[in-house]
């Protein structure tokens, strides 16, 4: 089976074919017929398994055979977590609709308001937005969303956890009564199945991926190192290993900007990208890191969403995240469409815990690789220092946290960590001394 065989315009093909999409991806073969039948659709597919092709094709084919005109009132709308991802998701759907009269406008925040409302004005068929830009553009009576016939909530666990639950009940009712809601989620946590359950009408189940499961093509490894030492280990293992292209998360914006400062007088070009950074700016880095420029791009969770490299060899996590399911996103940068892709994390004593959950969460037992000269510092003596109980002895949560929950148990841990790094750093300064 390829695209052929779905029937669609001869436009969309040669499009495809200048793309090189010739072969169909498990949700793509699953989703597409859903969509075109004009039913609602509960989608799990994790990052990079060709999703947004599995929704963007039929909708342009769809809106490509009707003879109603360009105006400002869209007929299809994309709503996405990030700015990043937003603007990924507008230039596939400007790739795929390429030759067709279809125009795609994009909204999301750090850009100046007054070329998205020029573009606007000018016409606009499909529209992909962040929710928060959306709104103030509906607010300020540059769209209206009466003639949405198609939404597609791309991400939607992570807009929920980011607290767009009330924006995205906004939009839907903002949309024509007769609509289409498409749902695509990498992970379904209880939120997102209580949202599904109130917004979709007796949608087709897809499910192309286990829920919460990584790519088979991703291979996980845990190096156990001291909190204090994960900068020094990420600069050797580089350096040994000559990597080249490296993404790495980290949880904190400020601990971004001091891991790169690190990277780069220790010789490895590196660039950052977090919500304090222009868009300029963070398009700037992402742009250098795809070129070859710099070697490693250090990123925070929300600032990495839409992050798109084909071939990205590994991803670093030099921080846990907050919650499990953070890990399922973060890593779904590599090992895409097939390709080998490694996930590295790098975790400390006080990490144990959350490293727990995420190999539960995945469902297997993450390589320990113990370097010398990293070994990690007596348990008892680490564990005096944190004040806090060993891992084994500690609760974990018995359900994955939603809503205020996630709220809540990220805060929890983003304490206890910046407490540990305060006081690490605290006992380094007054070694210099």
């Amino acid at each position: 089976m390829n695209f052929k065989s779905f029937s669609f315009a001869p436009e969309l093909i040669q499009a495809l074919d200048e793309l090189n999409y010739h072969t169909l991806t498990p949700i793509q073969r699953a989703a597409i017929p859903a969509v075109r039948k004009g039913k609602d659709v509960l989608a799990s597919a994790q990052t990079g398994t060709g999703k947004t092709a599995a929704f963007a094709l039929p909708i342009i084919q769809k809106l490509f055979e009707s003879d109603s005109s360009t105006t400002n009132a869209p007929s299809a709308l994309v709503l996405a977590p990030t700015r990043e991802l937003a603007e990924q998701i507008a230039n596939n759907f400007k790739d795929f609709a390429k030759y067709t009269s279809l125009k795609v406008v994009s909204l999301f925040g750090g850009v100046n308001t007054a070329g998205q409302e020029i573009a606007l004005k000018e016409g606009v068929d499909i529209v992909v937005a962040t929710p928060g830009r959306l709104l103030d553009h509906i607010r300020l009576g540059n769209l209206s969303l009466a003639q949405v016939k198609h939404l597609v909530l791309d991400e939607a666990d992570r807009m929920l956890d980011m607290g767009f639950i009330n924006d995205m009940q906004s939009v839907i009712k903002s949309c024509a009564d007769e609509r289409q809601i498409l749902l695509f989620s990498a992970t379904f946590p209880a939120a997102i199945k209580q949202f599904a359950s109130k917004v979709l009408k007796q949608p087709e189940i897809v499910r192309v991926d286990q829920t919460n499961s990584t790519a088979s093509t991703v291979q996980h490894v845990v190096y156990p190192v001291e909190e204090r030492r994960k900068q020094e280990l990420l600069s050797e293992l580089i350096g040994k290993k000559n990597w080249q292209q490296v993404l790495v998360f980290v949880n904190m914006k400020e601990t971004a900007d001091e891991l790169v400062t690190e990277l780069n007088l220790d010789g490895i070009p590196a660039a950052v990208c977090h919500g304090d950074k222009s868009q300029g700016n963070r398009r700037r880095a992402l742009r250098e890191f795809k070129e070859g420029k710099v070697r490693v791009l250090v990123a925070t969770e929300v600032a990495a969403r839409g992050i798109d490299i084909d071939g990205l060899p590994r991803v670093i996590n030099i921080d846990l995240p907050w919650l499990a399911e953070d890990y399922v996103h973060r890593i779904g940068r590599t090992g895409r469409a097939g390709n080998q892709g490694q996930a590295i994390s790098f975790v400390s004593r006080e990490e144990e815990n959350m490293l727990f959950e995420i190999e539960t969460l995945i469902g297997q037992k993450i390589k320990r690789v113990y370097l010398e000269g990293y070994e990690v510092s007596n348990r008892e003596v680490l564990i005096d220092k944190i004040g806090k109980k060993p891992a084994h002895l500690r609760r974990t949560r018995a359900n994955k946290p939603s809503g205020q929950a996630t709220g809540e148990a990220r805060a929890k841990n983003r304490s206890r960590i910046s407490n540990v790094r305060k006081s690490l750093k605290g006992e380094k300064l007054s070694l210099k001394k």
